[in-house]
């Protein structure tokens, strides 16, 4: 693999490696940025869903950091990809951190935020936010879903071995994790899969294995982040230098 350049990992999936953690937060932060020009330029507004974690907080710091003039905010419209049954105010709820780490300090209307009610009635939370996204965004969906890799292989709250995966039709959906007892909302493959563009972004060593196997997989391996792009819907995968390590000697 060579660095700094989009390059074809198969017919569903593109790589790209920017160097070391913050070069890679950075080129993250840019092609959110990037996309967002585009897409407003084309339609007039960018809609995105949003993700939880140390890698996205850091691209959410460097989007409010750098580029709170790089875009007409006011055509932003935020949501989410995944939701722990949590309420907003809790430590653990991804709203939370993307709003506190750049977007509510960011001019972005009230009315363009659609955070995911999953702390009560998480069925019916599912349900009305399909209803939502089918009535802001229509048949495309989403311009851009930023989700990431976990050590397991998942992505969004779509675990390994759990009811979520079978979802054929609906667009959200709530999901048992049994490891860890927890309902999460999640938006499902048929989502992720008919929006314009998904990027999976992984940082550090950490990650190296699960890269590694999730990349190589079949498309009905285990790993529900092997699934994720499909031919004129290709998925980027962003990754650190250490996070890519294993594919270096892998493809060419």
């Amino acid at each position: 693999m060579l660095e700094g350049s989009i390059q074809t990992w198969d017919e569903r999936r593109n790589v790209i490696i920017p160097g070391d953690a913050g070069q890679t937060i950075d080129f993250a932060a840019e092609h959110w940025i990037n996309s967002a020009k585009r897409t407003i330029q084309r339609r007039g507004k960018f809609a995105v869903a949003l993700s939880g974690g140390s890698t996205p907080k850091a691209i959410y710091q460097m989007l409010l950091a750098k580029h709170r003039t790089s875009i007409d905010w006011n055509k932003v419209w935020l949501f989410w990809s995944d939701e722990r049954a949590v309420s907003p105010t809790s430590p653990e709820s991804n709203y939370k951190m993307a709003m506190e780490n750049g977007f509510s300090q960011l001019p972005i209307p009230p009315g363009q935020v659609f955070r995911m009610k999953a702390e009560t009635s998480i069925d019916q939370g599912a349900s009305d936010y399909a209803d939502i996204l089918q009535r802001e965004l229509g048949k495309e969906l989403f311009d851009l879903i930023m989700l990431g890799c976990g050590e397991d292989g998942h992505t969004a709250s779509l675990f390994p071995n759990t009811s979520a995966l079978q979802e054929t039709a609906k667009l959200v959906v709530s999901n048992h994790i049994p490891e860890t007892e927890q309902y999460r909302m999640t938006l499902t493959f048929p989502c992720i899969q008919q929006s314009r563009e998904s990027v999976i972004i992984a940082i550090g060593s950490s990650k190296q294995a699960i890269v590694s196997v999730a990349l190589r997989a079949a498309i009905s391996s285990p790993f529900p982040v092997s699934k994720i792009g499909e031919e004129g819907h290709k998925a980027l995968w962003i990754l650190d230098r250490s996070a890519a390590h294993l594919l270096y000697a892998q493809h060419s």
